[in-house]
């Protein structure tokens, strides 16, 4: 945990006051999850050509309102006058979609690139920037994951980034329609895109 530093924080805060905000907004368990999350971030974006600073502490930072009670979250919803629509779902749509504000507000990043990464990893989007989507699958595959296919989504993601953001979608609806879950309106259309993407590019 000692070597968890952010060279640029795009905030005025400096790396130990983000680090140590974030430690105090959470649980050590979803703490240990989010600096795992920030090293694969790192790793995928040493991979993918992209910022490795920038990708770690938007790994880092994805979850940091993951404990936000939720009644605080509809409160923001309301105040800050967001897509009434949001109301209708739960803590595991809101803080991703809604949890960018408390970044803004706490952290003070305003940096838009991370920002929409973290509404964006926790149901994707039809469009994603190479950041969006090494976050998603950072979360997805971190060392901490044991779900059964976990092996073969970190090989897959490694080996083609958008490969590994289909095999997640295809595998997240498979899961929550075998639950008889709600799937948010986004994340189907993003599936539409993302996972259908290499059957129709044989077919062409």
């Amino acid at each position: 945990m000692s070597d968890l530093f952010f060279k640029n924080t795009y905030s005025p805060l400096s790396s130990n006051e983000i680090i140590t905000k974030e430690k105090n907004n959470m649980d050590q368990s979803r703490f240990n999850h989010c600096v795992r999350v920030s090293e694969t971030a790192r790793k995928l974006a040493k991979l993918n050509h992209y910022d490795e600073n920038k990708a770690a502490l938007t790994g880092f930072i994805h979850d940091y309102a993951k404990q936000v009670p939720a009644d605080e979250f509809r409160k923001v919803i309301k105040e800050q006058k967001m897509d009434h629509d949001l109301l209708n779902w739960g803590p595991a749509i809101w803080h991703g979609m809604v949890g960018a504000y408390f970044v803004q507000r706490d952290l003070k990043i305003i940096d838009t690139e991370i920002l929409n990464a973290i509404k964006r990893h926790t149901t994707a989007d039809v469009e994603m920037t190479l950041l969006d989507k090494i976050v998603f699958m950072a979360d997805y595959i971190e060392p901490g994951r044991t779900f059964a296919g976990v092996e073969e989504a970190q090989e897959v993601t490694c080996n083609n980034l958008d490969s590994g953001v289909a095999y997640q979608l295809a595998h997240t609806l498979e899961f929550l329609i075998k639950k008889r879950d709600k799937i948010y309106p986004r994340t189907l259309d993003a599936y539409n895109v993302w996972s259908t993407k290499e059957n129709n590019e044989e077919k062409n």
